[in-house]
Protein backbone atom coordinates (compact mmCIF):
# COMPACT_ATOMS: atom_id res chain seq x y z
CA UNK A 1 0.00 0.00 0.00
CA UNK A 2 1.10 3.50 -0.80
CA UNK A 3 0.03 5.92 1.90
CA UNK A 4 -0.67 8.83 -0.45
CA UNK A 5 -4.31 9.98 -0.27
CA UNK A 6 -5.10 7.46 2.47
CA UNK A 7 -6.79 8.01 5.85
CA UNK A 8 -4.54 6.69 8.60
CA UNK A 9 -5.22 6.23 12.32
CA UNK A 10 -2.20 5.90 14.61
CA UNK A 11 -2.62 5.07 18.30
CA UNK A 12 0.04 5.93 20.85
CA UNK A 13 0.91 8.78 18.49
CA UNK A 14 1.69 11.52 21.02
CA UNK A 15 5.37 10.55 21.14
CA UNK A 16 7.97 8.02 20.10
CA UNK A 17 7.28 5.57 17.30
CA UNK A 18 3.66 6.66 16.96
CA UNK A 19 4.54 10.33 16.49
CA UNK A 20 7.28 9.38 14.04
CA UNK A 21 4.82 7.31 12.01
CA UNK A 22 2.14 10.01 12.00
CA UNK A 23 4.63 12.60 10.81
CA UNK A 24 6.01 10.32 8.11
CA UNK A 25 2.57 9.38 6.79
CA UNK A 26 1.73 13.07 6.50
CA UNK A 27 4.94 13.76 4.57
CA UNK A 28 4.11 10.87 2.26
CA UNK A 29 0.83 12.51 1.32
CA UNK A 30 -1.81 10.92 3.53
CA UNK A 31 -5.17 12.61 3.05
CA UNK A 32 -5.73 12.56 6.80
CA UNK A 33 -3.75 11.42 9.83
CA UNK A 34 -5.58 10.79 13.10
CA UNK A 35 -3.15 11.25 15.99
CA UNK A 36 -4.69 9.20 18.79
CA UNK A 37 -3.36 8.95 22.33
CA UNK A 38 -4.50 8.85 25.93
CA UNK A 39 -2.51 12.08 26.40
CA UNK A 40 -4.60 14.48 24.35
CA UNK A 41 -2.49 17.66 24.85
CA UNK A 42 0.63 15.91 23.54
CA UNK A 43 -1.36 14.39 20.68
CA UNK A 44 -2.66 17.84 19.80
CA UNK A 45 0.90 19.18 19.73
CA UNK A 46 1.91 16.45 17.27
CA UNK A 47 -1.15 17.11 15.11
CA UNK A 48 -0.50 20.86 15.09
CA UNK A 49 3.07 20.21 14.03
CA UNK A 50 1.83 18.14 11.10
CA UNK A 51 -0.69 20.67 9.88
CA UNK A 52 -4.20 20.76 8.49
CA UNK A 53 -4.31 17.12 7.40
CA UNK A 54 -3.96 15.89 11.00
CA UNK A 55 -6.41 15.80 13.88
CA UNK A 56 -5.87 14.65 17.46
CA UNK A 57 -8.32 12.42 19.31
CA UNK A 58 -8.09 11.04 22.82
CA UNK A 59 -8.10 7.26 23.03
CA UNK A 60 -7.32 4.95 25.92
CA UNK A 61 -6.67 1.67 24.12
CA UNK A 62 -7.22 -0.30 27.33
CA UNK A 63 -10.92 0.51 26.86
CA UNK A 64 -12.80 -1.01 23.93
CA UNK A 65 -15.36 1.79 24.00
CA UNK A 66 -12.59 4.33 23.37
CA UNK A 67 -11.33 2.38 20.35
CA UNK A 68 -14.84 2.05 18.94
CA UNK A 69 -15.34 5.80 19.38
CA UNK A 70 -11.99 6.54 17.71
CA UNK A 71 -12.84 4.51 14.61
CA UNK A 72 -16.37 5.93 14.52
CA UNK A 73 -15.14 9.54 14.69
CA UNK A 74 -12.48 8.97 12.04
CA UNK A 75 -15.00 7.27 9.76
CA UNK A 76 -17.63 9.98 10.19
CA UNK A 77 -15.12 12.72 9.50
CA UNK A 78 -13.17 11.20 6.61
CA UNK A 79 -15.50 8.55 5.17
CA UNK A 80 -13.48 5.54 6.31
CA UNK A 81 -10.14 4.31 7.61
CA UNK A 82 -7.66 2.98 5.06
CA UNK A 83 -4.86 2.09 7.48
CA UNK A 84 -4.98 1.49 11.22
CA UNK A 85 -1.69 1.50 13.12
CA UNK A 86 -2.28 -0.24 16.47
CA UNK A 87 0.82 1.13 18.11
CA UNK A 88 0.16 2.09 21.74
CA UNK A 89 2.23 0.26 24.33
CA UNK A 90 3.62 0.47 27.85
CA UNK A 91 6.80 -0.84 29.44
CA UNK A 92 5.53 -1.39 32.96
CA UNK A 93 8.13 -2.46 35.50
CA UNK A 94 10.96 -4.91 35.50
CA UNK A 95 10.24 -8.27 37.10
CA UNK A 96 8.67 -11.67 36.60
CA UNK A 97 5.81 -13.77 37.88
CA UNK A 98 5.89 -11.96 41.23
CA UNK A 99 4.54 -8.76 39.66
CA UNK A 100 1.00 -7.87 40.66
CA UNK A 101 -2.03 -8.95 38.65
CA UNK A 102 -3.01 -5.34 37.97
CA UNK A 103 0.18 -4.81 35.95
CA UNK A 104 -0.31 -8.06 34.04
CA UNK A 105 -3.90 -7.06 33.32
CA UNK A 106 -2.85 -3.66 31.95
CA UNK A 107 -0.29 -5.34 29.72
CA UNK A 108 -2.84 -7.88 28.45
CA UNK A 109 -5.27 -5.12 27.58
CA UNK A 110 -2.83 -2.72 25.90
CA UNK A 111 -0.59 -5.26 24.14
CA UNK A 112 -3.26 -7.85 23.46
CA UNK A 113 -6.93 -6.95 23.60
CA UNK A 114 -6.35 -3.45 22.20
CA UNK A 115 -5.37 -5.05 18.88
CA UNK A 116 -8.40 -7.37 19.02
CA UNK A 117 -10.72 -4.46 19.79
CA UNK A 118 -9.19 -2.34 17.05
CA UNK A 119 -9.59 -5.13 14.50
CA UNK A 120 -13.18 -5.64 15.64
CA UNK A 121 -13.86 -1.95 15.10
CA UNK A 122 -12.11 -1.33 11.78
CA UNK A 123 -11.59 -4.57 9.84
CA UNK A 124 -15.26 -5.09 8.82
CA UNK A 125 -15.43 -1.68 7.13
CA UNK A 126 -12.10 -2.32 5.40
CA UNK A 127 -13.33 -5.63 4.02
CA UNK A 128 -16.58 -4.02 2.84
CA UNK A 129 -14.56 -1.47 0.86
CA UNK A 130 -12.31 -4.15 -0.62
CA UNK A 131 -9.35 -3.95 1.72
CA UNK A 132 -7.20 -1.93 4.05
CA UNK A 133 -4.07 -2.08 6.16
CA UNK A 134 -3.75 -3.12 9.80
CA UNK A 135 -0.34 -2.82 11.45
CA UNK A 136 0.43 -4.04 14.96
CA UNK A 137 3.40 -2.64 16.85
CA UNK A 138 4.82 -5.53 18.85
CA UNK A 139 8.53 -5.75 19.64
CA UNK A 140 11.54 -7.93 19.04
CA UNK A 141 10.51 -9.24 22.47
CA UNK A 142 7.41 -10.65 20.77
CA UNK A 143 9.61 -12.87 18.63
CA UNK A 144 12.52 -13.44 21.00
CA UNK A 145 11.34 -12.60 24.55
CA UNK A 146 13.05 -10.24 27.01
CA UNK A 147 14.77 -11.16 30.26
CA UNK A 148 13.91 -8.06 32.29
CA UNK A 149 10.12 -8.16 32.16
CA UNK A 150 7.90 -11.22 32.00
CA UNK A 151 4.66 -9.26 31.38
CA UNK A 152 6.22 -7.31 28.53
CA UNK A 153 7.68 -10.35 26.77
CA UNK A 154 4.60 -12.49 27.21
CA UNK A 155 2.09 -9.89 26.04
CA UNK A 156 4.23 -8.83 23.09
CA UNK A 157 4.20 -12.48 22.01
CA UNK A 158 0.42 -12.17 22.07
CA UNK A 159 0.60 -9.07 19.87
CA UNK A 160 2.57 -10.97 17.23
CA UNK A 161 0.11 -13.88 17.38
CA UNK A 162 -2.88 -11.57 16.92
CA UNK A 163 -1.27 -10.00 13.86
CA UNK A 164 -0.48 -13.46 12.47
CA UNK A 165 -4.06 -14.60 12.96
CA UNK A 166 -5.47 -11.52 11.24
CA UNK A 167 -3.20 -12.10 8.25
CA UNK A 168 -4.17 -15.77 8.09
CA UNK A 169 -7.90 -15.11 8.41
CA UNK A 170 -8.29 -12.03 6.23
CA UNK A 171 -5.22 -11.87 4.00
CA UNK A 172 -7.08 -13.39 1.04
CA UNK A 173 -10.00 -11.04 1.57
CA UNK A 174 -8.03 -7.84 0.97
CA UNK A 175 -6.71 -7.04 4.44
CA UNK A 176 -2.98 -6.39 4.52
CA UNK A 177 -1.41 -7.01 7.92
CA UNK A 178 2.08 -6.25 9.19
CA UNK A 179 3.77 -6.57 12.57
CA UNK A 180 6.46 -4.14 13.70
CA UNK A 181 9.13 -5.78 15.86
CA UNK A 182 11.95 -3.34 16.72
CA UNK A 183 14.58 -3.61 19.41
CA UNK A 184 15.50 -0.39 21.23
CA UNK A 185 14.05 2.85 19.89
CA UNK A 186 14.39 6.37 21.27
CA UNK A 187 11.05 6.74 23.05
CA UNK A 188 9.71 7.76 26.45
CA UNK A 189 9.90 4.10 27.47
CA UNK A 190 13.67 3.88 26.84
CA UNK A 191 14.70 7.34 27.98
CA UNK A 192 15.61 6.10 31.48
CA UNK A 193 17.96 3.48 30.06
CA UNK A 194 15.62 0.51 30.28
CA UNK A 195 15.44 -1.91 27.40
CA UNK A 196 16.75 -5.27 26.44
CA UNK A 197 19.93 -6.18 28.31
CA UNK A 198 23.03 -6.09 26.18
CA UNK A 199 21.27 -4.70 23.11
CA UNK A 200 22.87 -1.85 21.19
CA UNK A 201 21.74 0.02 18.10
CA UNK A 202 19.07 2.36 19.46
CA UNK A 203 17.15 3.78 16.48
CA UNK A 204 15.19 7.00 16.10
CA UNK A 205 11.43 6.96 15.45
CA UNK A 206 12.19 8.40 12.02
CA UNK A 207 14.38 5.40 11.16
CA UNK A 208 11.63 3.03 12.31
CA UNK A 209 9.07 4.93 10.23
CA UNK A 210 11.19 4.48 7.12
CA UNK A 211 11.17 0.70 7.60
CA UNK A 212 7.43 0.67 8.25
CA UNK A 213 6.67 2.63 5.09
CA UNK A 214 8.81 0.28 3.02
CA UNK A 215 7.20 -2.77 4.64
CA UNK A 216 3.73 -1.43 3.85
CA UNK A 217 4.72 -0.72 0.25
CA UNK A 218 5.91 -4.31 -0.14
CA UNK A 219 3.07 -5.66 2.02
CA UNK A 220 5.42 -7.89 3.99
CA UNK A 221 4.38 -9.23 7.38
CA UNK A 222 7.40 -8.46 9.54
CA UNK A 223 8.76 -4.94 9.81
CA UNK A 224 12.25 -5.31 11.30
CA UNK A 225 14.06 -2.00 11.80
CA UNK A 226 16.89 -4.03 13.39
CA UNK A 227 17.61 -6.64 10.67
CA UNK A 228 19.64 -8.78 13.07
CA UNK A 229 16.36 -9.75 14.75
CA UNK A 230 15.62 -11.96 11.74
CA UNK A 231 18.87 -13.86 12.36
CA UNK A 232 18.11 -14.27 16.06
CA UNK A 233 14.61 -15.51 15.21
CA UNK A 234 16.04 -17.97 12.70
CA UNK A 235 18.51 -19.28 15.28
CA UNK A 236 15.68 -19.69 17.78
CA UNK A 237 13.69 -21.79 15.36
CA UNK A 238 16.63 -23.93 14.27
CA UNK A 239 17.72 -24.94 17.78
CA UNK A 240 15.19 -23.90 20.40
CA UNK A 241 17.00 -25.53 23.32
CA UNK A 242 20.32 -23.90 22.48
CA UNK A 243 18.58 -20.55 22.15
CA UNK A 244 16.92 -21.01 25.55
CA UNK A 245 20.30 -21.81 27.06
CA UNK A 246 21.69 -18.56 25.71
CA UNK A 247 18.75 -16.63 27.11
CA UNK A 248 19.28 -18.28 30.50
CA UNK A 249 22.85 -16.99 30.53
CA UNK A 250 21.62 -13.53 29.58
CA UNK A 251 19.07 -13.64 32.39
CA UNK A 252 21.73 -14.74 34.89
CA UNK A 253 23.98 -11.83 33.88
CA UNK A 254 21.07 -9.43 34.18
CA UNK A 255 20.24 -10.63 37.69
CA UNK A 256 23.87 -10.22 38.75
CA UNK A 257 24.02 -6.59 37.63
CA UNK A 258 24.05 -4.00 40.45
CA UNK A 259 20.67 -2.42 41.03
Amino acid sequence: MEIKDKVVVVTGAASGIGAGLAQRFARDGARAVVVADVNLPRAQAVAEGIGAQAIALRCDVSQEADIQALVRQATERFGGVDAYISNAGILGRMGGIELEDALWDSMWKIHGMAHVWAARAVVPQMLERGGGYFLVTASAAGLLNIVESAPYGVTKHAAVAIAEWLRIAYGRKGLRVSCLCPQSVQTDMTRDGTGSAGINGVLTPEQVAEVVVQTMREERFLALPHPEVAQYFLAKGQDYDRWLGGMQKLYARHMEEPR
